[in-house]
């Protein structure tokens, strides 16, 4: 007897790999019938595109990706450092959230079609800066914007340089006390 729900979870553990990597438009739903070990007629009934199994992708990861790293207001550049060594563990929910950017979400909010997922985050940002915990006169999802660009600055989708979690330990702690360093001196009075 075949069990649909595993079969299911290969085909999107196939699919996250080949959408990580490749995004959607170079996603081949050949090679991810083969991974899966599911034939595409049965993918397509389940998912009626390949966009469409972006789509499940996507949303399967959704608060992973929002998630990862707990938030605290308390520690911008704790938080800051945890998700660098997130994007070194977890790569592919940098990838897989940068070709949602690239493709689907060209401009705005990334999230915008999930609202609310951000609201928790802005709201205690917004608080942190009342208190006087954190720098006022930049919006809280601007903070937070800067937060996760700076602590993207070596992710796999850097422009400039990736790092590995083969890199040397020493090349990471050093990454993370700039990375904590400048969090701490633009964002924390």
């Amino acid at each position: 007897m075949r069990d649909g729900r595993h079969s299911r979870e290969r085909l999107l553990a196939a699919a996250t790999e080949e959408f990580s990597i490749h995004g959607i438009a170079g996603a081949r739903v050949d090679r991810i019938a083969t991974a899966s070990g599911v034939n595409k007629a049965q993918m397509y009934g389940w998912f009626g595109s390949k966009d469409g199994l972006f789509d499940a992708v996507f949303e399967s990861h959704l608060q992973r990706i929002v998630d990862v790293v707990p938030f605290t207001e308390f520690d911008l550049p704790g938080y800051a450092v945890a998700l660098y060594d997130s994007y070194l563990s977890d790569p592919e929910l940098v990838r897989l959230a940068s070709w949602n950017r690239l493709e689907r979400v060209p401009g705005g909010e990334l999230l915008q079609a999930y609202p609310g997922l951000s609201d928790p985050k802005h709201a205690a940002i917004a608080a942190a800066q009342a208190s006087g915990r954190i720098v006022d006169g930049i919006r809280p999802g601007e903070v937070y914007a800067l937060i996760i660009a700076l602590a993207g600055t070596w992710s796999p989708v850097s422009a400039t340089f990736t790092a590995s979690a083969a890199d040397a330990e020493a090349d990471h702690e050093r990454r993370r006390e700039v990375l904590r360093g400048v969090v701490a001196r633009a964002l924390v009075p």
